[in-house]
């Protein structure tokens, strides 16, 4: 059984997003940039379930521009088998993406996909979805545990109430949740075997895909600056203020 694992290069969780100056979008210059966290777990599931004898190989897949390679590369290191990028530098809604996925994984003739839930940068948390509908898949969105033995897929999932268990047969599509795992440290060894490993690039303007973009982003802008805190100096000031100023009571 082939996997396919889709990674996306996002703005690193660990730098603080700043706004163009012109309000259009998120300054990316000179900023660090590494694959999506949930796209971690993702690839991480799929090694996993590929060391453990239930898949042949893991195909990652990243479509954007050529930077984009270096994301792939990170995901070799993990552990994946190869990758594909489609390659284009056109800015992509979720729905474009899952056009692109569609084609790559027709083509490989993968069986199961992972998906992050959603990218850190938009938090549109659609791709996933999107790509199982157009491939006409079973699909389980927020996995926390994964299961597959012969042609059926066991899927824990987290919702509002608690803890949902679904069993879905093959093929199918899942996005995974924070819970699903912890990826592992990649090693220096791993990282000079990833640059090894084969990598595939597809230009996306050759598809024939419409990968045009359906909305257009008008207007960027930061969070309101939060007011500093006060001291109060006792118990009677703080419902006072509470009453007059917070208006909680």
């Amino acid at each position: 059984m082939k996997i396919l694992v889709a990674v996306k290069r996002v703005l690193d969780y660990n730098v603080k997003a700043r706004v163009k100056s012109d309000g259009s979008g998120v300054d990316l210059a000179n900023q660090k940039l590494s694959m999506n966290p949930f796209d971690e777990i993702a690839c991480e599931e799929a090694v996993r379930l590929r060391e453990a004898g239930v898949a042949t190989e893991v195909i990652v897949v990243s479509c954007g521009p050529t930077v984009c390679q270096e994301t792939l590369r990170s995901a070799m290191a993990i552990g994946a088998d190869r990758a594909v990028l489609v390659e284009t530098d056109a800015a992509l809604e979720p729905l474009a993406v899952a056009k692109l996925m569609q084609h790559v994984a027709s083509k490989e003739g993968v069986q199961f996909a992972i998906f992050g839930k959603q990218a850190i940068d938009d938090d549109a948390g659609q791709t996933g979805q999107m790509f199982g509908a157009l491939m006409g898949w079973a699909q389980a969105s927020f996995a926390s545990k994964v299961q597959i033995s012969g042609d059926t897929a066991t899927i824990t999932r987290e919702i509002d109430g608690g803890l949902e268990t679904l069993a879905m047969k093959l093929p199918a599509v899942i996005t995974t949740d924070l819970r699903l795992n912890e990826p592992r440290f990649i090693t220096l060894p791993n990282i000079m075997k990833a640059k090894k490993k084969p990598m595939e690039v597809i230009k996306a303007a050759e598809l024939g895909i419409d990968i045009a973009p359906r909305t257009a982003t008008l207007h960027v802008s930061e969070p309101p600056t939060r007011k500093a805190g006060i001291k109060v100096a006792d118990t009677a000031e703080l419902v006072k203020r509470l009453k007059e100023e917070a208006k909680v009571i």
